[in-house]
């Protein structure tokens, strides 16, 4: 799959312009997706294995998108057959007020993933170019210096953003980026389909409902900020998210690529080595 056209390029003014939420070029069937999930879970392992093993670098995805967009799905579908062991899965609420009394990438820092080990967030430091800008009421309760708060504040919090990201980058962490790309009428289905089944209930807030009031503001926000914070080494990527089969698959063909595309190999077997687990074969063998 040419994964490629769905990547958001630097600059891009219009990020969400040419993309279509219901889109599924190439996967015509939720049979076609399972088998290319399963395939995909295959070679997912072979790689986590071997990142695990190097111990030299560390995956963060971030995955954000509105109320509805299959982020939980995506999640719990494209790492089902991960080692917990290695993995680490963070969502990130409203914040509490001790990490409202920090900076705003704080609770970020706290969970980064260790080398080895594929982190996920579910929302991110995003939320604060996107659910903070579009309702200014949560700008307001971040008591930050009003010197601070000026009409450029969006535009340096995608500059400290980029910063973070290639400081990460830099330090061996692998950043990748996906925006769960959900039609407002396809929002509506879901929604109601939570209101329909009692299974369901728990899932629905009154809060999802002011957001997709909002709806044209958090596009407008997501396209700016996809468009100034992705980068070569910490792209975004647009996933048509109509069909939760398509995501799912497309999802886990960035991470596999990704993934095979490191220099990920075992450890080096030293001479020092190579007598440890030659002494350890002779205790066990009972001639230590």
């Amino acid at each position: 799959m040419n994964v490629d056209r769905f990547r958001v390029r630097p600059k891009d003014g219009h990020a969400l312009r040419d993309h279509r939420p219901d889109e599924t070029p190439g996967i015509h069937s939720k049979k076609d997706a399972r088998e290319k999930i399963k395939a995909g879970l295959e070679r997912l392992r072979e790689r986590q294995g071997l990142l695990y093993a190097q111990d030299r670098y560390a995956l963060l995805l971030v995955f954000q998108g509105m109320d509805g967009a299959g982020k939980d799905s995506a999640i719990k579908h494209v790492l089902s057959g991960v080692s917990p062991q290695s993995t680490t899965v963070h969502a990130f609420k409203a914040p509490s007020e001790e990490e409202r009394d920090h900076d705003y990438l704080w609770r970020v820092n706290r969970v980064l993933p260790e080398r080895g080990k594929i982190g996920i967030f579910n929302r991110s430091h995003y939320e604060e170019v996107l659910t903070v800008r579009v309702h200014p009421r949560l700008l307001a309760a971040e008591k930050l210096p009003r010197e601070h708060v000026t009409s450029r504040i969006w535009d340096d919090r995608f500059k400290d953003i980029n910063a973070f990201e290639r400081y990460l980058h830099r330090n061996g962490t692998i950043i990748r980026k996906f925006f769960l790309h959900l039609s407002r009428a396809e929002q509506r289905r879901r929604m109601l389909e939570r209101l329909d089944d009692p299974s369901k209930n728990w899932k629905f807030s009154s809060g999802d409902l002011d957001d997709r009031a909002r709806w044209k503001a958090f596009m407008s926000a997501y396209s700016e900020a996809l468009a100034a914070t992705s980068s070569d080494h910490a792209p975004w990527y647009v996933i048509p998210a109509d069909h939760k089969w398509f995501a799912h698959v497309l999802i886990s063909e960035i991470i596999v690529q990704t993934l095979e595309d490191l220099d990920l190999t075992f450890p080096p077997m030293t001479a020092g080595r190579r007598r440890e687990l030659k002494i350890a074969r002779r205790r066990l063998l009972g001639r230590d």
